[in-house]
């Protein structure tokens, strides 16, 4: 076939340098075609004989690689091949050439097969992603460590091709610049050993809710990579935290609370102390209207009745014991509590006093809801205390709060 291009372009007295440099294009051309071709064919049934086992087949790890495009990927490796195989073929009498088309090859085959790799390993984090362990145990800052390390062996072998060395020479060259390294991957390892940590550890997953005042988080995890953890606040806003900080900081992780039976309620109201008092026989009549006291009133007013005979005859005695009416409003409390369905009677329940204070003497609510949504946690707060502060003048009670301008303006109006 060269001769008698030859000696058809001799005919038209094209010189012999003309002649050794249409060998090599014609040569190259053909080369071009036949990586195309072979490219082309496997494109087209490599990809539609995997597309068809996977509609077939009733897995889905198979139509999460198809939809990630790795039979396309895996295509692109087949001219490489033909073309590493053929070089010295087509290009006979071109040896220099031939090495050239090689070393080419080979460094195209490298980058091909990387994105095969990457492919692969967004289609397991796909796959996994959508098991239900996902959240316990999330692994993209995993795979993207053995990312980067694919990168960086891939650069590796792409320079030894180049340079024609061998690899294991110039992974010796970075090993003597390992305080370079360290560096330029500084993040990179911290966050590696961080996600080692937080795993290990079970310190944070996808989903929880999270507070890191330093970083102004205070919302849901929505990702755990490599370098950062991705938290939606409760504004909606994101806050982006890198990921070895929540194993050297402190941070609130309530997956505690919403995996329990309830959430907390822990609230003080604070009770004017010139208001406490003894309850007179009148108001104890007037509170027996309220059916949550009926029970409670009776038994107290048994056991004062026996306390006081029992300590009628004892000189030390300083007088008769009596109900108060703060006590009383805290047994209504209690009770009003107790018989909200929406309080959980298992997880800790206190109605108490604290210490006075100078403004007034706190009653404790600690009690936990059944409902831990956050809105509706709020409403049932927000109704126990509505009830409780609207219900304390009926003890005799006052709740503390500082004067207002209209308390100031009252008492200047007064005078």
């Amino acid at each position: 076939m060269w001769q008698f291009l030859d000696d058809y372009l001799v005919g038209f007295g094209f010189s012999q340098s003309f002649l050794f440099l249409s060998h090599l294009v014609m040569s190259l051309l053909v080369l071009a075609v036949s990586a195309l071709f072979s490219y082309w064919i496997a494109r087209r049934y490599l990809v539609g004989i995997f597309a068809r086992i996977a509609r077939q087949t009733r897995a889905q790890w198979d139509d999460v690689f198809v939809g990630n495009h790795f039979p396309q990927r895996v295509a692109a490796l087949v001219p490489m091949v033909l073309i590493y195989l053929g070089v010295d073929l087509v290009l006979v009498d071109f040896p220099g050439a031939a090495e050239i088309g090689r070393r080419a090859a080979l460094v195209v085959f490298v980058v091909a097969g990387v994105r095969v790799l990457a492919t692969v390993l967004q289609s397991v984090q796909d796959i996994y992603y959508s098991s239900q362990r996902a959240a316990d145990w999330p692994v993209r800052s995993y795979l993207d460590a053995v990312k980067i390390i694919i990168y960086i062996l891939a650069a590796v072998f792409i320079a030894a091709i180049i340079t024609d060395k061998s690899p294991w020479g110039i992974i010796s060259v970075f090993g003597g610049l390992t305080a370079i390294l360290l560096l330029i991957f500084r993040d990179t390892i911290l966050g590696l050993v961080a996600n080692l940590q937080l795993m290990a550890n079970d310190m944070v997953r996808v989903g929880d809710w999270i507070e890191m005042p330093k970083h102004g988080a205070d919302g849901d995890v929505m990702d755990i990579s490599l370098h950062t953890v991705k938290v939606q606040n409760w504004d909606k806003t994101i806050t982006t935290i890198p990921t070895h900080d929540l194993v050297n900081h402190a941070f609130k992780n309530w997956r505690g609370m919403a995996e329990s039976g309830g959430r907390r309620i822990k609230r003080s109201i604070y009770i004017d102390i010139s208001s406490i008092s003894f309850c007179s026989e009148d108001m104890l009549i007037a509170l027996e209207k309220y059916p949550l006291l009926q029970g409670y009133l009776a038994g107290k007013e048994k056991e004062i009745d026996h306390f006081n005979e029992t300590m009628a005859d004892d000189p030390t005695t300083i007088g008769e014991r009596r109900q108060t009416n703060v006590g009383v409003f805290r047994a209504y409390i209690k009770a009003y509590l107790h018989n909200n369905p929406l309080i959980s009677k298992d997880l800790t329940f206190l109605v108490r006093h604290l210490a006075p204070t100078a403004q007034g003497l706190p009653i404790e609510i600690y009690v936990f809801s059944t409902d831990k949504v956050w809105a509706n946690y709020e409403g049932i707060q927000a109704d126990i205390f509505d009830h409780i502060l609207a219900i304390a003048p009926e003890f005799g009670l006052r709740i503390f709060q500082y004067p207002s301008s209209h308390d100031l303006l009252g008492m200047v109006q007064a005078n």
